[in-house]
């Protein structure tokens, strides 16, 4: 089964996601360059084994991994091209010091996961998924170009946290433009269909394993650590660009005063809700229960309320990811 999400050429949709997945890159290669690279961070995914590689061949390559004669020895079109290339590239390995660039080891894995995941998993991946993970690997190396390897803040910590929220944001961009950022998330696939574990568990499990690879540089357990804080965070920040943070609370509410519950909600409060028919365990008697989600504010009110009319009330609060439809946001704005 595909999962390929196709776009009406040239429309508002399509540029909308475009912009989303440019501005996703650039913002992602921030994150990388001003707090996650300088500090060898290493927060799984393709740049985490970018940053491993990097750390591993600093030097290799001083003056980088090409021999250029003068230019005035390409006489084509095609071969200056070819030249200007393999000069960028030999700036781009001394700015790493001689070592692999970042965005260019990402890009790399990246190609070759999609490769292998489409031979092994089917056509998943669109051509946005292609030139999210070519732009963040370009912005990645020009950034680096630009600002050096040098961190914003030396308090490793602190980068920790804001690399983490600002690579969050930028893959949430991604993700919101309906492209994959492949990596882990690939392999997690593939390991994934030959094994019985779930999806998400793989994805946690391989980016573990690059985290940990980091020690093979350098046996410093800091590392590792740090960059699970960085994870983690990223991961959070993810979910609420995708989902949008929300101060919704959704409610389970078991009373024998449900009718002046339900007009307080109803002509109070101006909001809904759904009777849903139950049967208590300890006597077998048929109950009401109320199922509403409202506000901070709403809740706080809703309760007060309760436990004036009804202090052996039975209430069950939860946290909320997102809430679609009626008086909320709008389900078709959120599949458009």
């Amino acid at each position: 089964m595909a999962f390929i999400q196709n776009d009406k050429l040239f429309s508002g949709k399509w540029f909308y996601n475009y912009a989303l997945l440019v501005a996703g890159s650039l913002v992602l290669s921030l994150g990388f360059i001003f707090f996650i690279t300088p500090h060898f961070i290493v927060p799984g995914g393709a740049y985490g084994i970018g940053i491993i590689v990097n750390k591993l061949t600093i030097g290799l390559f001083p003056h980088g991994p090409f021999n250029l004669l003068d230019a005035s020895e390409y006489s084509n079109f095609f071969s200056k091209i070819g030249y200007y290339f393999m000069s960028y590239q030999n700036d781009m390995f001394q700015q790493y010091d001689g070592g692999i660039p970042v965005g260019l080891t990402g890009l790399v894995v990246n190609v070759s996961l999609v490769l292998i995941g489409i031979k092994i998993l089917g056509p998943r991946f669109g051509f946005k998924t292609f030139f999210g993970f070519f732009f963040s690997s370009i912005f990645i190396d020009l950034a680096t170009k630009w600002w050096g390897i040098v961190p914003l803040v030396d308090d490793v910590l602190l980068s920790c946290v804001f690399g983490g929220i600002i690579i969050g944001f930028g893959f949430g961009l991604i993700l919101k433009a309906r492209a994959t950022t492949t990596g882990t998330d690939t392999i997690g696939m593939i390991l994934s269909k030959y094994t019985s574990l779930p999806l998400g568990q793989m994805i946690i499990y391989v980016d573990l394993m690059i985290i940990l690879c980091s020690l093979y540089v350098d046996m410093d357990w800091q590392i590792p650590l740090y960059s699970l804080i960085t994870l983690y965070i990223s991961g959070r920040v993810i979910d609420i660009t995708i989902q949008g943070s929300t101060f919704e609370k959704a409610l389970f509410i078991i009373s024998d005063k449900t009718e002046e519950i339900r007009d307080k909600v109803v002509i109070d409060m101006k909001r809904g809700g759904t009777y849903l028919k139950g049967q208590g365990m300890y006597d077998g008697q048929d109950k009401n229960m109320i199922f509403i989600v409202v506000n901070r504010r709403e809740l706080s009110i809703l309760k007060d309320f309760i436990e004036q009319i009804d202090p052996k009330a039975f209430i069950t609060v939860m946290e909320t990811n997102e809430i679609l439809g009626k008086g909320f946001k709008s389900l078709s704005d959120k599949v458009e």
